[in-house]
């Protein structure tokens, strides 16, 4: 197993950043007039899977990081 040092070194970060770049790639193409609308929704709710990972490894307590950690791998 691969020694982690940062919240970049966790696979399930990585997906989520997959995630977040897919979803901003398949939008691109949709109507300009959606641009306020669900194509914001769709990568805002993309980009907050990486984001609350980086937010909960900044967090004191190693048992409420699992459980961000545990919550988000269940999404994937």
């Amino acid at each position: 197993m691969a020694e982690i040092n940062d919240f970049k070194d966790l696979k399930i970060w990585q997906k989520g950043m997959d995630i977040a770049e897919k979803c901003y790639f398949l939008t691109k193409p949709f109507p300009k007039d959606e641009l306020y609308g669900i194509v914001q929704q769709i990568r805002k709710s993309a980009v907050s899977i990486p984001a609350n990972i980086a937010e909960g490894y900044g967090r004191r307590s190693t048992a409420e990081y699992i459980r961000f950690l545990v919550d988000f791998s269940r999404l994937t």
